[in-house]
């Protein structure tokens, strides 16, 4: 099985459920991801004082290398945090869901991520980076890279122009595919020239929501589908309650989405990357990657945030379980 090496913004996410005029009187547009700073974090905070939170370990690419774990793979995670409980706590949340932590410390406080979830399920995200900010180029070493066959990185990362690229540049001399995760149509609209001479020089793997494939391509999303393809070796275009288009060369495939009820949509995208990258670090051919992550993403919507039981963990282990068996059995 190939391990997956994973690149991202170490947040910890405090996650409120507000009403769609609670949202507009914070003046975020719905369905964005949102720099703030501290000052506003704590503003934030207090307006929703009498609203009942929750706070998970996440950050996008963490949640899809956790998801990697979790169904049986190897993985391991770069990031940044603070020298403080908020750090301890993320740390051993790695830890425990059974992450390799290369993680470095800065003197800043660590990040954390308010997840805004409407009656919808939809979440809008208001980000305090801190820590995971100070994270430079400089900070990435090439024997990180060593014994990983894939190199996973969430879109948020794309603000550092010279991160990304030192980064992929060497994780590619060290024999890795690059995975990528668009992260926001508003990351794409800011980072688009740079996005797309990063996709055709580098990327083998792109994931992309309607949304984010739209602000990429201005196209739909099969046609969008399509034309990543051709820019990359495998494309991956979500679009929600319809499922997802997948795409290797010229064959296209789509994947319904299994029937759910949405309660919270934090963290299906994530999901659905780590049950995708984990069936086909174990040889599983792309439909069958684009299924196992398709389930992951079904599931974790139904729960607010982006923890799910051990029950539904192995009932999706079990589903991996036997996809190989059939693989195995049509092989031999």
């Amino acid at each position: 099985m190939k391990k997956v090496l994973g690149l991202g913004n170490a947040l910890t996410d405090v996650l409120l459920q507000v009403s769609e005029d609670e949202l507009r009187e914070l003046g975020l547009p719905k369905g964005s991801m949102n720099l703030i700073n501290m000052e506003q974090a704590e503003e934030i905070q207090r307006h929703f004082i009498s609203v009942r939170t929750r706070m998970v370990a996440g950050g996008s690419a963490s949640n899809t290398i956790t998801t990697i774990t979790q169904l049986g793979g190897k993985a391991a995670f770069i990031g940044k945090i603070g020298n403080d409980e908020v750090g301890d706590f993320y740390r051993e949340d790695l830890i425990k869901n059974g992450v390799k932590p290369l993680l470095l410390q800065s003197e800043k406080m660590s990040g954390c991520s308010i997840v805004l979830i409407t009656p919808d399920g939809e979440r809008t995200f208001a980000t305090y980076l801190g820590a995971a900010a100070d994270m430079h180029a400089d900070d990435i070493r090439k024997e990180a890279f060593i014994g990983y066959d894939i190199f996973h990185i969430e879109g948020y990362m794309l603000q550092d122009h010279e991160l990304i690229e030192n980064a992929i540049r060497m994780a590619k001399e060290a024999g890795c595919m690059i995975s990528l995760d668009l992260a926001s149509y508003n990351v794409v609209n800011e980072n688009h020239l740079f996005l797309k001479g990063l996709i055709r020089q580098y990327v083998d793997i792109v994931f992309a929501n309607e949304d984010e494939s739209f602000a990429y391509t201005h196209l739909n999303a099969e046609e969008s589908v399509n034309k990543i393809a051709q820019q990359c070796d495998i494309a991956v275009v979500k679009v929600g309650k319809r499922g997802s288009y997948v795409q290797q060369g010229d064959k296209m495939h789509h994947i319904g989405a299994i029937t759910t009820s949405c309660t919270d949509s934090t963290g299906a995208g994530d999901l659905y990357a780590g049950g995708f990258l984990h069936a086909l670090s174990d040889g599983f051919d792309i439909r069958r990657c684009a299924e196992i992550g398709t389930i992951a993403a079904g599931r974790v919507v139904e729960i607010i945030g982006t923890k799910l039981s051990e029950e539904t963990w192995e009932e999706i282990r079990r589903i991996c379980a036997m996809y190989r068996g059939f693989m195995l059995k049509y092989t031999v």
